[in-house]
């Protein structure tokens, strides 16, 4: 394992970039993202692939041959007994007691519910899940699933599938400053590689999509490119950012230079 590596309830990841297996438009397309991606860890719902279905052997054998650790979710629920249902299926099916946590409260910009989050992720946990929640940037909803036994938020740059990055990042710098020990991984609304950098900047542990590498025009090359910034924006974390200012500072000092006086 790296110096530098991801630590999720007690398993330790080299890699800081979790990728969906969803909208590729085919399962070799998608296996040879996840090889350029250099990641871990996979996401995969139980709607979209069951490995129970004949249809989806392809699918299913190119997740197994990945070697990345499984992490189903509960993508499309819309209730408590919903998703705690879906994350049951999902623990037998896929044999892990891991789960990515959503419970959608609005179906126009598919925000989740926190109420019904913090209720389903309490549940779950008492269960023996590892809770992965799908949350906002909101810190009194990161606090109360917190308190309810989650180890990991996974917070929003912005609504899922949009491209839009980091819409509020006072929020998430607030989230980020408040809670600095807990493992805080940016889930949903990145399109560009930039945008993952900025999140590892600001001091993310890690980042995880989908949309934006599925539907590129070359994904495997999308999701390298994705893979470079996150490593190069934890970086500079770790390097530390130079602070803005206001006024020009000259790069090249002028104290001791010669002045030439021209007769």
């Amino acid at each position: 394992m790296s110096r530098d590596s991801l630590t999720l309830y007690g398993e330790t990841f080299d890699s800081r970039f979790l990728l969906g297996t969803a909208l590729y438009t085919s399962p070799t397309i998608m296996r040879d993202a996840l090889q350029a991606s250099r990641c871990d860890i996979v996401t995969l719902g139980l709607r979209r692939q069951n490995p129970g279905d004949r249809s989806g052997d392809a699918f299913w054998q190119y997740i197994r041959a990945s070697g990345c650790k499984l992490l189903p979710n509960t993508a499309g629920c819309k209730s408590v007994k919903e998703a705690v249902t879906l994350a049951e299926m999902s623990r037998e099916m896929f044999d892990t007691p891991w789960i990515k946590l959503e419970v959608v409260g609005d179906d126009y910009n598919l925000q989740p519910d926190p109420f019904g989050l913090v209720e389903a992720a309490d549940e779950l946990t008492k269960k023996g899940f590892k809770v992965l929640p799908y949350c906002t940037d909101d810190l009194i909803v990161g606090q109360r699933l917190l308190d309810v036994g989650c180890e990991v938020l996974m917070p929003w740059g912005s609504p899922i599938g949009t491209g839009q990055g980091l819409l509020n990042r006072y929020n998430l710098r607030t989230l980020r400053e408040r809670l600095p020990n807990v493992p805080m991984i940016i889930d949903a609304g990145l399109g560009a590689p930039s945008q993952a950098a900025e999140a590892m900047e600001m001091g993310f542990d890690g980042i995880l999509l989908n949309t934006a590498v599925a539907k590129a025009h070359e994904p495997p090359l999308m999701a390298e490119a994705f893979a470079d910034a996150i490593d190069a924006g934890r970086k500079a974390y770790h390097a530390g950012l130079m602070e803005r200012r206001q006024t020009a500072s000259p790069s090249t000092p002028t104290i001791g230079q010669p002045f030439w006086h021209q007769s």
